[in-house]
């Protein structure tokens, strides 16, 4: 059989990553996973894989060569993505494009963009290279207040600070999480919002901006634990959301699509971080409609039409999370959870567990928002993970 002349490596290869490879295999195409790490999720689904460093550069182009992708697709931050400027000079693809990962890569850079340049509506922030710099901006800021590394994923090494005596705490959790060679965090005003939506925002190569209906989610840790649709939003909220947006997606440019989060109060909508690939709040979007986030992605990215996108009705999503460290384990519970109706559950296949690392997530359908959320907790609390060590 003749393989897709049409060749992609995945830069990170996590769940999302996996789905991302699935989508990307239906119509055709000819797959490479990468990530720190043998037995990544994506790489069980991928048609070849590498094992480096990603924030090497020699081993970055030491891959490019080998492989001679026609397209390249950062799923994580710790890349060295000053070598994708050159990769992208070379002819090959970068989605969303080289500017746009290595900005979004870190906090610091895309909220300066927004704040900025953009002057999009954000909670006040500083940043901070050293504990007494954090503390000195944190008593600028006001208690309490957020403090985040400039580069992590899935809400790693965030907390808030409530007073002088947590600012510390806050420091050496942030560089804990932080991902990267980059010491730096920044810490923002604590704003006392109604809820936090995410809005996937599609920028077709060869059609206007696509936006999917607002996702809602509910974090623990600074990590997502559940997400529905439809999230409760004013039309006013909406189009100020979309705006917004479409303002900084356009800034950023390429192809693709993209993670905007922002915070509700009763009335202002404040931007809160971008990421330029699928989100995990969105993987809500296996469920809820015939066009999931990474169907989406692919298309966009390969400049496909996207005629429409229907919805099927309230959807949630939970995670199902692991309590300690292990690389001896397995799942029990599957049939009980799926013995309630309109569920489904995704197991990702990570090699090891650690604790409250996401092993699995639970996806259910419902009546309404409030049956879906309990319906999707239901079926993650009936996954047990049975360790063997």
């Amino acid at each position: 059989m003749k393989k897709s002349k049409i060749k992609i490596m995945l830069l990170g290869s996590g769940e999302l990553g996996k789905e991302f490879v699935i989508s990307a295999q239906r119509l055709g195409l000819h797959l490479i996973a990468v990530d720190s790490y043998s037995g990544a999720p994506a790489m069980h689904v991928a048609d070849e894989f590498e094992v480096i460093d990603m924030l090497n550069a020699n081993e970055l182009d030491r891959i490019v060569r080998k492989h001679q992708p026609s397209i390249i697709v950062p799923e994580i931050e710790a890349i060295r993505t000053e070598k994708l400027k050159e990769f992208e000079s070379r002819g090959i693809q970068v989605v969303p494009t080289a500017k746009a990962t290595h900005l979004t890569m870190n906090r610091d850079a895309i909220r300066d963009v927004a704040a900025r340049e953009l002057k999009l509506k954000t909670a006040k922030f500083l940043y901070a290279e050293s504990y007494e710099e954090l503390f000195a901006a944190s008593k600028k800021i006001g208690f309490p207040n957020v403090v985040k590394p400039v580069m992590s994923s899935s809400g790693k090494g965030q907390s808030v600070a409530r007073n002088e005596k947590d600012v510390l705490k806050s420091w050496d959790y942030a560089v804990a999480g932080m991902r990267g060679d980059k010491k730096k965090v920044i810490v923002e005003e604590f704003i006392n919002f109604e809820s936090e939506i995410t809005l996937l925002t599609v920028k077709q190569k060869n059609g206007p901006t696509v936006f999917v209906d607002p996702i809602g989610h509910r974090q623990e840790r600074g990590d997502y634990q559940e997400s529905w649709m439809p999230a409760r939003i004013s039309p006013a909220q909406l189009k100020k959301a979309q705006r917004m947006a479409r303002k900084v997606t356009d800034y950023l440019g390429g192809s693709g699509l993209f993670g905007v989060e922002f915070f509700l109060t009763k009335t202002e909508v404040y931007f809160s971080e971008l990421s330029p690939r699928p989100h995990d709040t969105g993987m809500v979007t296996l469920a809820s409609q015939n066009l999931s986030e990474f169907d989406l992605h692919v298309r966009a990215i390969l400049g496909l039409p996207i005629t429409e996108i229907l919805y099927l009705g309230p959807t949630a999503s939970a995670v199902i999370l692991a309590d300690r460290v292990s690389d001896a384990f397995e799942f029990t519970g599957i049939e009980k959870a799926l013995q309630i109706k309109t569920s489904d559950v995704r197991i990702f296949g990570k090699p090891t567990t650690r604790t409250y690392r996401r092993m699995g997530v639970a996806l259910a359908r419902g009546k309404t928002t409030n049956e879906a959320r309990k319906k999707a907790q239901q079926v993650a609390s009936k996954v047990k993970i049975k360790y063997g060590d």
